[in-house]
């Protein structure tokens, strides 16, 4: 049983509505949003409500930025989870770390292992959602190469832990593991 599957793809590629629907079957899932709302961002909301609105009713959604903790408190017995996205999570911890000057890299480095290693050692089924942004160009500004290849790292990294691996493009699953 594949319990840890880990989904890319580019924007709107249809990465989340393919992880939400590898745990269909289950009766309830936990999902959690990575993504923090500005209350000054309608167009943010809007796409967050969208989210929300083709999930089912029985699924639980956590806002948080502390991934590795919830995934640490899970039992076999728990929900499977979704955890939408690791992209998204990455830029906060960049934010947190201060780390787009390039300041604080070693605890983004920190926070990053913590996250793999809670993934590793989760005991609930769990599918993840990450951006793939390493097939386009080089980014143009040092935040965009930075952001680029600290995801570019992540992803290989959550790649190692998990069993199966999905690249969508067009919608179209392609399984890399």
């Amino acid at each position: 049983m594949t319990r840890r599957t880990l989904v890319l793809g580019g924007a709107r590629s249809g990465k989340s509505a393919h992880a939400e629907g590898l745990l269909a079957d289950a009766a309830a899932v936990t999902y959690v949003a990575t993504a923090r709302r500005d209350p000054q961002d309608q167009e943010w909301a809007a796409r967050i409500a969208a989210h929300v609105d083709r999930r089912p009713p029985s699924w639980r959604t956590v806002e948080t930025t502390d991934v590795a903790a919830l995934l640490d408190a899970l039992g076999p017995a728990d929900p499977p989870v979704l955890i939408d996205d690791a992209a998204t999570w990455l830029t906060g911890v960049l934010d947190d770390c201060g780390a787009w000057e390039g300041a604080g890299l070693d605890e983004v480095a920190a926070r990053c292992g913590a996250l793999v290693a809670s993934v590793a050692r989760c005991r609930s089924r769990v599918a993840l959602v990450s951006a793939e942004v390493g097939l386009g160009v080089i980014p143009a500004t040092r935040s965009g190469r930075l952001f680029r290849d600290q995801l570019g790292s992540l992803n290989a990294r959550l790649a190692e832990v998990c069993d199966e691996v999905l690249l969508l493009v067009a919608g179209l699953p392609l399984r890399l593991r």
